[in-house]
């Protein structure tokens, strides 16, 4: 089974995609580490991001592979042509560029190859931004996060000083310890936000929206049969527990005797694909 899981940066993807691979013994992917594999390599090759033939090399002739732990669902480190990039895919400069690197079409193409070859090796949580669209059109279930611009820079700016805060007791000799909190949540436990980050961290965001959804190849959109969870007000655990229950509703279709397929099918599109689905007013 396939369970794709796509949205704009900051709504949660990925760390719903880990939770809730964890949760179902399913392999996780995460397709955007290895867009922004590609444009660390580029950064460390300074390679011209308007040479579009010369990143399409990367993609198509540099490997991305992941390492993971015993026992683990989801990736410990990232390779992209034998060297680790796990630390610098998420740095500041990486963020910077990836967009652009994400929109060369030759360099998509190199990728989505990939990534059908490693979803198609077994149950698998991927997600990105044209999962539902264009890698796995057809997957059993399509899932698009969604939330405010607000809410996905406070938590991408808590994200990043979170780990800058991890970095610098890992130097130190000392291990920061592990947060299972969701975005939204951290985000009012990290120190007071200068309102320049605040601001620049949105305009970031906005920026990031606009190249994805507006790029020509493969843009940021959603499914027309995916499932929409807005998730400002919803932790991890309850993001996770609204597509464990799609899934459970998919495989009670997949599993019904072939008398009563057609009519379940027929109940299961009206009862599991509403046009959105809401928090609860009371948060």
């Amino acid at each position: 089974m396939i369970i794709a899981i796509d949205g704009p940066a900051g709504s949660g993807k990925s760390a719903v995609a880990k939770q809730l691979a964890a949760d179902l013994g399913f392999a996780y992917l995460d397709t955007g580490a290895m867009y922004r594999a590609v444009a660390c390599r580029a950064l460390d090759l300074q390679v011209n991001l308007d040479d579009t033939s010369a990143l399409a090399h990367i993609a198509s002739h540099e490997p991305i592979a992941f390492a993971y732990n015993d026992g683990s669902s989801s990736p410990s480190q990232v390779f992209i042509g034998g060297i680790d990039v796990t630390s610098q895919i998420r740095s500041a400069q990486t963020e910077v560029v990836v967009s652009q690197v994400a929109a060369v079409a030759a360099v998509r193409e190199a990728l989505v190859t990939q990534q059908r070859q490693i979803g198609l090796l077994r149950d698998t949580v991927i997600e990105g931004r044209d999962i539902g669209t264009v890698v796995f059109p057809h997957a059993e279930v399509k899932v698009f996060l969604t939330a405010s611009a607000e809410v996905r820079a406070a938590r991408r700016l808590a994200q990043n000083r979170l780990r800058q805060n991890q970095d610098q007791q890992a130097a130190q000799g000392t291990t920061a310890p592990a947060s299972h909190k969701h975005p939204v949540a951290q985000t009012t436990a990290a120190a007071p936000s200068h309102p320049f980050d605040q601001q620049q961290t949105l305009e970031q965001i906005m920026r990031r929206d606009r190249l994805d959804s507006e790029r020509a190849v493969s843009p940021l959109t959603q499914a027309s049969d995916s499932i929409v969870i807005d998730t400002d007000s919803l932790s991890i655990r309850q993001v996770c527990a609204r597509i464990a229950e799609l899934v459970r509703r998919e495989r009670s279709v997949v599993d019904e005797p072939p008398s009563t397929a057609n009519q379940t099918n027929a109940r299961a599109t009206h009862i599991s694909q509403p046009p959105s689905v809401h928090p609860p007013d009371n948060g």
